[in-house]
């Protein structure tokens, strides 16, 4: 089976280097260009569904890829892979002392918003299901977050604590998992859209 995750495009928040989370923030024009530049790159790729972030963000992304695509793609809203809710902290800036230090904290929830444990115990069952109830050839495209990304490779590798809050992805860029049904990764691949 493989697994291709995509981080959504960028947004304006992303410009300006506030915290997101579980804030529906569209993507800005640069964003919708990179995601039909993902969608054109991965057109000849096969991909029998894309689960998509209820998220505007990753929505946008997913229907461009899908749009881009060769073959029609089903594309299923999946609330699993939401990004986290980061509570108070949302719209705030990322270098924001205080959230930087609560982010190193992963049983502690944000105050209104998720733990990273909690958010492990809604993708985590996700990916248990999606490795069962698909075949061992099918290709699963996720559109989703930076930090659903990070849980993700978490799930499939040993990433210790300080590899698990550095993990970042760019917007549009893909990390792909080949594994077995047993979980057992054949092969690990990263790209990125040229700047």
């Amino acid at each position: 089976m493989k697994i291709i995750m995509i981080r959504h495009g960028e947004t304006d928040w992303n410009t300006r280097n506030q915290v997101q989370g579980a804030s529906d923030i569209p993507l800005n024009e640069k964003g919708i260009a990179q995601a039909k530049e993902a969608g054109r790159k991965m057109k000849d790729q096969r991909i029998d569904k894309i689960f998509s972030s209820p998220l505007i963000r990753a929505r946008q992304t997913s229907e461009q890829i899908a749009n881009e695509h060769e073959t029609p793609i089903e594309v299923i809203i999946e609330p699993t892979l939401a990004e986290q809710n980061f509570g108070v902290f949302e719209g705030q800036p990322r270098d924001d002392q205080t959230y930087q230090h609560e982010k190193h904290l992963f049983f502690k929830r944000f105050e209104k918003g998720e733990s990273f444990l909690d958010v492990a115990a809604r993708v985590y069952p996700f990916l248990d299901r999606i490795i069962e109830e698909y075949p061992q050839d099918a290709v699963l495209l996720l559109s989703c977050h930076g930090g659903i990304l990070r849980m993700i490779a978490s799930y499939f590798s040993d990433l210790d604590n300080e590899e698990f809050t550095e993990y970042f992805a760019l917007n549009c860029e893909q990390v792909e998992f080949e594994i077995d049904k047993n979980k057992w990764i054949q092969s690990k691949k990263r790209w990125k859209l040229k700047k």
